[in-house]
């Protein structure tokens, strides 16, 4: 899977900061000219970019979930092109995506937690739908893996597996975890091991 190098254009550099900044004030703790100042522009200047801290929110949600439905997407079809996979290391794929974004994009988890409702009707659809299918995906690669887990059960347990990934917010400050390489190897583990621990009982 390519890894993207390009500096970051002016707009992903706001959103960046809006999500930190609205991740620890809240939504409404935040002004237009303190993510600003942020990138090193005027609040005004922000116009030019976003029509206002809703669109930067709505485009904050929609856009990781849409990446994460993509992200996950892209690696389903090159396994199935590789010609050589299988469904554990698919699995593998998958977890090792989510757990980039839940180390990485750690205020978007906070932000979606305690802003999705903020969205128009529409983009929180939007949202809702993006994930399920995001889900659903995931839904048919455990099922291939562990084919005698009924369905229900392996969505449950995909559910369950986001709520411990996505558990990096409350893991303690950046600083206080045990590095990322580690970190990433004990969630991966504790994924697997939900998994298999759901599998064994089907």
């Amino acid at each position: 899977m390519t890894t993207r190098t390009d500096a970051p254009t002016r707009r992903e550099q706001i959103l960046k900061e809006a999500a930190r900044l609205f991740a620890e004030r809240g939504f409404h703790g935040v002004g237009v000219d303190e993510i600003g100042a942020a990138v090193g522009i005027s609040g005004p200047g922000l116009y030019r970019h976003f029509p206002g801290k809703d669109a930067m929110l709505a485009e904050l949600l929609v856009g990781i979930s849409e990446r994460l439905l993509a992200g996950g997407q892209l690696r389903v079809a090159e396994d199935a092109t590789s010609g050589d996979g299988s469904p554990e290391a698919l699995l593998d794929a998958l977890i090792e995506g989510h757990i980039d974004f839940a180390l990485d994009d750690r205020p978007l988890i906070t932000l979606h937690d305690r802003e999705l409702d903020r969205l128009r009707d529409t983009d929180r659809k939007r949202v809702r739908r993006l994930q399920r299918q995001y889900v659903e995906l995931w839904v048919e690669v455990v099922r291939a893996r562990y084919p005698r887990l009924p369905e229900t059960e392996a969505r449950a347990t995909v559910h369950a597996v986001f709520g411990l990934l996505n558990s990096t917010p409350h893991l303690g400050r950046p600083g206080a975890l045990p590095g990322r390489t580690a970190t990433a190897a004990l969630l991966h583990r504790l994924a697997r091991g939900a998994f298999e621990a759901a599998g064994e009982q089907a």
